[in-house]
């Protein structure tokens, strides 16, 4: 009896690259809706065998972001088919030309979400939950005052998706894994739009962990508010002008 063999890593290593070049390609542009994916033409193009493209075109067609289509091939579909709250999506749009578009469109629900997780987390997160929130500002106040861009980073991350899967509503906790995935843009992102680290804004984060604390929702949900709308303030501010 035959078995089948598992995918080498190499052919996974190839299988992600040609995901993510494709992916990349398509946010970009470069690849515009209504394209017909020629499958010869990439597997020259990526030096990979029909086995892995097919695989990653699966992968792209369950993003939404492509569709096979009988007698012509595979197409590239519009944005507006793409699953974009897909933290990888997220990832590919802030690398490229949508960036500033993705950063507003996320902020803007971030505003609608987070004031309430914080108003839920008073009431309903438990201890290890308030304190993993604080420790999060804490280290954001002390990474900014080492000039720790990393540090604030991570801390900030830590924070927002804590406070998120604190609220006790499991759907708003799952937002974490977006809202860490456009955090992480910053980490790519040469323009640098609000990517602005102060003490002063880690103190903010760290008045709505002592509002958690004591278990005050009115103030948690709304220095959770001005947090975002200051950032979505900043972003406006900083973002290129339509030409």
């Amino acid at each position: 009896m035959t078995t089948r063999s598992s995918p080498s890593s190499r052919d996974r290593g190839l299988h992600w690259q040609v995901i993510n070049a494709l992916g990349q390609d398509m946010v970009a542009g470069r690849l515009a809706p209504g394209t017909i994916l020629n499958v010869e033409a990439m597997s020259e193009r990526f030096a990979v065998s029909r086995t892995v493209l097919r695989e990653a075109l699966r992968v792209l067609q369950s993003l939404g972001m492509v569709q096979p289509r009988q007698r012509t091939g595979t197409q590239v579909l519009p944005r507006d088919s793409w699953d974009l709250m897909n933290p990888q999506v997220i990832v590919w749009r802030g690398r490229g030309p949508e960036y500033f578009t993705q950063m507003r469109e996320l902020l803007e629900l971030r505003l609608g979400l987070e004031p309430v997780a914080a108003r839920l987390g008073s009431q309903a997160a438990d201890a290890q939950q308030i304190t993993s929130v604080r420790n999060a500002a804490r280290t954001m106040v002390e990474a900014a005052e080492a000039h720790d861009g990393p540090g604030y980073l991570e801390a900030d991350v830590a924070f927002h998706t804590s406070l998120l899967r604190g609220s006790g509503n499991q759907v708003i906790g799952h937002f974490a894994t977006q809202v860490e995935a456009i955090l992480r843009t910053r980490v790519e992102e040469a323009r640098y739009t609000i990517t602005t680290w102060t003490p002063a804004a880690a103190r903010q984060h760290l008045d709505i962990a002592e509002a958690l604390l004591g278990r005050d929702a009115d103030t948690a949900g709304k220095l959770t508010a001005d947090l975002i709308q200051a950032t979505i303030d900043e972003f406006v501010m900083e973002a290129p002008r339509p030409s």
